[in-house]
């Protein structure tokens, strides 16, 4: 049925956003960007001990790369082996083409079943979707129940991480956003005693709910059952409690069969925040039943959602975008995202990997993410399934200046550059005058307002000689 997926949705974040500027605003607050990017190197630093406590770890990410890849070429036939050993377990499997339709059929599934509380567990794909707007639009309430995603939706801010999605929010920030909604001691910032009064709240919400809303981390062609990944077991009390379990998943997080997912739960935890394994790694084959395999009145919907993958899939260049398994390694290392936060890239998915899903997307509104780079290739280094991140955001900043996004100020400093770095004579001459001229600028006209480079960053030292000068002095005769 992949044939029937291929149709692009619209874009759902209407509008045009400048990254530069909305980092701006991040780093105006120095303390909190550089408190910011330790907390993520700290994560960090947790994967590279646990890749090196396993001596197979790079056979590892070969093999799960290879996988990824055997299941992209297949994706059609491998989702409608899923849907039919899905629905043989009793599952009802649902397809999407785009947002919209995700959120029609969620909904659709929860008027039918007179379902108006909702508990969810972390998904990024409910979160690309919009759908806790669009229930609530529609009279329903959605609670999403993973810590740190509860914490963002009571201030009523995206994520800004896809695994960490509070990383930006301090702990007295919390302590204060739980007084106001929960009745917690003014003033209180133990992590311990926050998290036991947002235990205590979120158990009232799983008793009341009517249905659970879960995201898929890994869905089985094999078996048609999936795996969701919690450290708070948020997820099982919320499908186990609601007779409704609706599990939305993009059809990119499928493997062929049950024995590949020990090679994506090792790297996965292990790669998202430097553990051996998350704390619960719940399967789900049907829906829930009673003592003695028993049949109760339970549901499992499955919604497959293609939202523009099958377009990504058909891109020789950005076709192995599609392997990600959403653990953010790539963010805990890059150095703009640590610097910059999640926010400055108005994407569900930030990031070097959001700096390729977000043009795939739309390319207008999201043309300054492949920019928000290094190249350093760090994030290419630390991916566990071997996605090629640095140079297919390369190959986005080419396409970039080919379909005339780039601002003029990039174009016009390009071309000067082109033009000096094109000419031997032009490059020879203007760093003499540079290495001349540059030493004798008062301070004021390179650390101004008007001059961007200026603002992060202090001028090196200027070398009396440039390399071929200095190379003809002391070559040997």
């Amino acid at each position: 049925m992949i044939h029937s997926l291929t149709d692009r949705s619209p874009s759902p974040m209407p509008g045009i956003h400048a990254h530069p500027a909305d980092a701006k605003v991040f780093v105006a607050n120095d303390a909190r960007a550089h408190w910011h990017d330790q907390a993520l190197w700290f994560v960090r630093a947790k994967r590279d001990r646990m890749a090196e406590s396993l001596p197979e770890w790079e056979a590892l990410r070969e093999h799960a790369s290879q996988i990824k890849q055997h299941t992209m070429a297949r994706l059609g036939d491998l989702l409608e082996e899923f849907e039919r050993n899905a629905t043989a377990r009793g599952a009802v499997v649902h397809w999407a083409k785009d947002a919209a339709e995700h959120n029609k059929i969620v909904l659709s599934l929860l008027q039918n079943h007179g379902a108006r509380k909702v508990v969810k567990s972390k998904s990024m794909l409910t979160e690309e979707c919009h759908l806790n707007p669009y229930l609530e639009r529609h009279g329903i309430e959605v609670v999403d129940t993973d810590l740190g995603e509860w914490i963002v939706q009571l201030r009523k801010e995206p994520p800004s991480h896809i695994v960490l999605p509070a990383i930006h929010t301090k702990r007295e920030e919390i302590g204060d956003l739980f007084h106001e909604h929960i009745g917690t001691e003014k003033g209180a910032t133990d992590p311990a005693y926050l998290t036991e009064a947002a235990r205590q709240a979120l158990r009232r919400k799983f008793l009341e709910a009517d249905a659970g809303i879960t995201g898929v981390n890994f869905a089985v062609a094999e078996t048609g059952g999936f795996v969701v990944c919690t450290n708070e077991g948020n997820a099982d009390l919320g499908t186990v409690l609601p007779k409704l379990h609706i599990a939305c998943m993009g059809i990119e997080k499928l493997v062929p069969r049950a024995a590949d997912l020990a090679v994506f739960l090792r790297l996965l935890a292990r790669s998202a925040t430097g553990q051996p394994i998350t704390t619960y790694s719940s399967h789900f084959h049907g829906p829930q039943r009673g003592a003695d395999d028993a049949i109760i009145d339970r549901e499992l919907h499955i919604v497959l959602v293609d939202n523009g993958r099958s377009a990504i899939l058909q891109s020789d260049d950005f076709r192995r975008s599609l392997n990600c398994i959403r653990c953010g390694a790539c963010m805990n290392t890059c150095p703009v995202y640590r610097r910059s936060g999640g926010h400055s890239y108005h994407n569900t998915v930030p990031g070097p990997i959001g700096s390729i899903l977000g043009p795939a997307q739309n390319v207008e509104a999201h043309a300054s993410l492949p920019y928000a780079c290094s190249l350093c290739g760090s994030c290419t280094d630390v991916c566990p399934v071997k996605i090629d991140l640095h140079l297919q955001i390369y190959t986005w900043r080419h396409k970039i200046a080919l379909k005339g996004l780039l601002p003029r100020s990039k174009r016009w400093g390009m071309k000067l550059a082109g033009r000096i770095l094109g000419s031997r004579r032009l490059y020879t001459w203007s760093g003499r005058w540079a290495r001349f001229l540059v030493p004798k600028l008062p301070r004021w006209l390179v650390y101004q307002r008007f001059n961007d480079w200026g603002r992060q960053r202090e001028m090196p030292e200027v070398p009396r000689r440039s390399f071929r000068e200095e190379y003809r002095r002391t070559r040997p005769d």
